[in-house]
């Protein structure tokens, strides 16, 4: 099934949605992205994971973040569950903050491999499973994570994946397991003792192993 590696450039596609038909590149403009996609409008794990999506959009914008969704049902499916989702988070006079793209015909899930072959609908026709894209400003694939249409999505990680993709893409960094914003970073094994020491003022340390190789360096942002 054809799909999409990181540093890909991410297709410019057109398609319609709740705001109308976009342009995917214009839409995003000089944005970073994220796209992420659920099996099915109406359905129980889907409502949760939109209102999660919904409740949390503003730490989305405040990272430069524009959000989009994708399922293979129509506009208007869209539109009327939007009211659901919202309904979920007791916002009922408040509209879905983001679009939904509407792809009935599964032409954009097949581009993008999202389809799942487990799980089909009422007709036999698979669903899409529930990816994520995050896509740079320059219209390049950072991420991608792809989970079965069972598992629901952690949007905590997804704004804690794209902290790590922003700061990793402005300082030559790495961050650790279970990072967060604020915690150390690593410095990258492609920087020499005398190029850390001039980037970070903080200082470096290094963790000393057996090998005595001193690859783990830690610094302070």
């Amino acid at each position: 099934m054809p799909g999409l590696l990181l540093g890909d450039q991410f297709p410019n596609f057109e398609a319609d949605t709740t705001i109308g038909r976009i342009k995917f590149h214009d839409f995003l403009g000089n944005s970073w992205g994220i796209l992420f996609s659920h099996p099915k409008d109406f359905t129980p794990v889907c409502t949760t994971e939109l209102a999660c999506a919904a409740r949390i959009s503003d730490e989305f914008t405040k990272r430069g973040v524009k959000m989009i969704a994708l399922s293979i049902d129509s506009v208007e499916d869209h539109r009327h569950w939007s009211k659901d989702v919202m309904a979920f988070n007791s916002e009922t006079e408040i509209p879905l903050p983001f679009p939904i793209i509407a792809d009935d015909k599964r032409e954009l899930s097949i581009q993008l491999g999202m389809l799942d072959p487990d799980e089909r609908d009422k007709d036999g026709m698979p669903l899409t499973a529930r990816c994520v894209f995050v896509i740079g400003p320059d219209k390049k694939l950072k991420l991608s994570i792809l989970y079965p249409a069972t598992t629901g999505r952690n949007f905590d990680e997804l704004l804690r994946v794209i902290d790590s993709l922003q700061l990793t893409a402005q300082k030559k960094v790495a961050t650790p397991v279970n990072w967060k914003p604020n915690d150390k970073v690593m410095v990258i094994p492609s920087l020499s003792e005398a190029e850390a020491a001039a980037l970070f003022p903080n200082g470096v340390t290094t963790k000393e192993v057996p090998s005595g190789k001193k690859y783990l360096r830690y610094t302070q942002l």
